[in-house]
């Protein structure tokens, strides 16, 4: 066959058209850094969102003399509230009926937390968040004359917080925090008692929010650093189904790496828990779809068999 350069100019554009198909249908390698972000392209300023972690935040409780259920409520919500703002963590509303609240947890000293680590983990659930009203105290310094008298308060509230890596199987996190705060107020001599302790108890709160404020920083410094563990809740033929999705950050065409469950390590002498090991990479799958609430359905990518009750990382 004898190519002319008409020929030549049709062969080279139909082999441009191919590979520009081949291209246009690939499916690109999505990058993240340690943290779960993925990485933009270079060239591009496109921002995808971070892996989030599944958090399990239990009720508080309070043990100063003042205040009672209601701070320590207020202290909870407020973590919830403060924690939503980041959109780092799902917060797992079933997980109070797995663990308890924060009170059952330091009654057995943290024991309960080590036994239950297993199933949490087979929850997704990756961290605990805990803890206590410490102190809680309403200082008043009235003027001590005149009808209409200006009063000054100082409210204090201290709070113990602690966070369990449900992961390792081990506190890492334990602060104490107080919040602070000073109000001046005009008050009619004779004040209703209803109204007084209506104001104690708004200051309070508000010292509450305030702690609870202070420790977000703290949670997100600790807990970045942390490894997002996901895990195989079922196969049905080729699809690999995972507990987390859309909600949690998983992108289609992620790849992650399938790991098996590590071993929990022990001090030969003390007998007391070090950690638990690094479980062993037994492949990776890609993510296709989404399914569920906040589930994804991959198919495996490279490397052997995968079982139901894997543990699944970012690769």
């Amino acid at each position: 066959m004898t190519f002319t350069a008409k020929t030549n100019h049709r062969f080279v554009f139909f082999i441009v058209i191919v590979l520009f198909t081949i291209a246009a249908c690939s499916t690109p390698f999505i990058r993240r850094d340690s943290k779960g972000k993925r990485v933009a392209p270079k060239g591009t300023t496109k921002q995808f969102t971070a892996i989030k972690k599944k958090l399990a935040l239990l009720r508080f409780f309070n043990e100063a003399p003042y205040g009672g259920d209601d701070l320590a409520i207020t202290v909870t919500e407020e973590f919830r509230k403060e924690i939503g703002k980041t959109g780092e963590f799902i917060i797992d509303d079933e997980a109070q009926a797995l663990f308890g609240s924060s009170k059952e947890i330091y009654a057995g000293g943290g024991v309960k937390l080590v036994q239950l680590s297993r199933r949490a983990k087979q929850a997704g659930i990756n961290m605990v968040l805990f803890g206590r009203v410490v102190e809680a105290r309403v200082r008043e310094r009235p003027d001590e004359i005149g009808i209409i008298r200006e009063t000054k308060s100082h409210t204090e509230v201290k709070l113990e917080i602690k966070v369990f890596d449900v992961n390792a199987n081990k506190e890492i996190l334990s602060e104490n925090l107080d919040g602070f705060v000073d109000d001046n107020a005009y008050r009619m001599f004779a004040t209703d008692p209803e109204e007084l302790l209506a104001y104690r108890r708004d200051l309070l709160r508000y010292s509450g929010q305030v702690a609870a404020r202070m420790a977000i920083p703290k949670i997100l410094s600790i807990t970045s650093k942390l490894d997002w563990v996901g895990r195989v809740a079922k196969i049905i033929g080729s699809k690999i189904y995972i507990n987390a999705g859309r909600n949690s950050g998983l992108q289609i065409s992620d790849i992650l790496k399938v790991i098996t469950e590590g071993q929990e390590v022990y001090d030969p002498e003390t007998g007391a828990l070090i950690g638990v090991s690094k479980g062993e990479i037994k492949g990776t799958v890609e993510i296709i779809d989404y399914f569920g609430q906040d589930g994804a359905i991959a198919v495996l990518h490279s490397g052997g068999q995968v079982n139901e009750g894997d543990y699944v990382q970012l690769y």
